[in-house]
């Protein structure tokens, strides 16, 4: 059975929730290779006090050691909410074959920023969208 790209994404969504539940922001994210999910993720910037601690980030670092390389080519980033400039330069840089992502961000997402993630990355938005978007509103709430 050939899983797709919702099946993913509520992964990442999983990862998210553990990310509100130890109050991070929930952004959950899993790296799949030939339809195998290889490195689960989620914020980690406050039990880290490391402003880099993304999911991405956490994703990538977790998906290369897996691999033992340090690209990520045949690779697919499933991410609950659209990855931030920082986090779409260190994706380059890793040459995955595609990005997926649920919430849009349109403050600080790499789209309304104007980066771009490698050339031969396909980039597909969208996915669970509401479901991101609600409880990254949800954890918002409760802060203030």
């Amino acid at each position: 059975m050939e899983l797709d790209d919702t099946y993913f994404m509520q992964k990442a969504l999983e990862q998210a929730e553990i990310a509100f539940e130890q109050d991070e922001v929930p952004v959950g994210a899993v790296v799949v290779v030939n339809q195998r999910i290889i490195a689960r993720a989620h914020n980690l910037t406050e039990r880290l006090k490391d402003v880099t601690a993304h999911a991405e980030m956490q994703a990538i670092t977790a998906a290369a050691n897996y691999l033992n390389g340090k690209y990520l080519k045949g690779c697919t980033l499933y991410v609950t909410l659209e990855p931030c400039v920082m986090c779409t330069g260190a994706l380059y840089w890793s040459q995955l074959d595609r990005i997926v992502f649920g919430a849009s961000d349109q403050k600080r997402g790499f789209l309304s920023q104007g980066a771009k993630p490698h050339p031969k990355t396909k980039i597909a938005g969208g996915v669970l969208s509401e479901k991101s978007a609600e409880l990254m509103e949800k954890f918002f709430k409760s802060k203030r």
